[in-house]
């Protein structure tokens, strides 16, 4: 199976160095994360939007590699443990996953980049593409379709671009059925 629902209270038995995660969150940065995706996820595609975050497995043991408002970090799925999440599995070499890693875990410290958020924004209320932001910052869908690139994974838009619910389109990840969202891990 591509992916794997993970209730909360529960955890993922066997993450693997590569895959990552989705998952949601109900405070009001999340809520806009879900209400702009829904400009451009519609009708069919709509479904995406439940997710509103993404983080990168990096070890075995469970450690993530996320972007969050302070900046990317290293944190383990145990952070997630009261809420629902998704491990989407990637079909890649070792040393492709190895590669995918490597990247993440070189922008540790990095900072979160708002100005890709404002140039997402932007792009979703006018249709137009504008893509600005920082060099070296990232925001958490562009931190893992970045590490994603250095498997087979290609994105029709440029990576800084792509959002949670992106993802969630191109790996095919359909929102659990009758899974409470549980308690939101905490995103500060």
């Amino acid at each position: 199976m591509p992916f794997e629902h993970v209730p909360p209270g529960q955890t993922m038995p066997d993450p693997r160095p590569g895959d990552f995660i989705l998952t949601h969150g109900g405070e009001l940065f999340s809520r806009l994360i879900q209400i702009g995706q829904g400009l451009r996820f519609r009708g069919p595609d709509a479904p995406y939007t439940y997710w509103n975050h993404t983080a990168l497995i990096v070890s075995e043991g469970g450690a993530l590699i996320e972007a969050l408002g302070p900046g990317v970090r290293r944190t383990t799925l145990a952070a997630y443990v009261a809420t629902q999440y998704t491990v989407v599995h990637i079909d890649a070499s070792t040393e492709d996953r190895t590669e995918a890693v490597a990247f993440a875990e070189h922008y540790l410290g990095a900072q979160y980049d708002w100005a890709t958020i404002a140039s997402i924004g932007l792009s979703l209320l006018t249709g137009a593409k504008f893509s600005f932001g920082f060099s070296g910052q990232l925001i958490c869908s562009g931190l893992v379709a970045r590490a994603l690139e250095r498997t087979a994974v290609i994105f029709d838009d440029e990576p800084s671009h792509v959002m949670p619910a992106t993802l969630a389109k191109l790996f095919g990840v359909t929102p659990p059925a009758n899974t409470p969202k549980g308690v939101p891990a905490r995103c500060d």
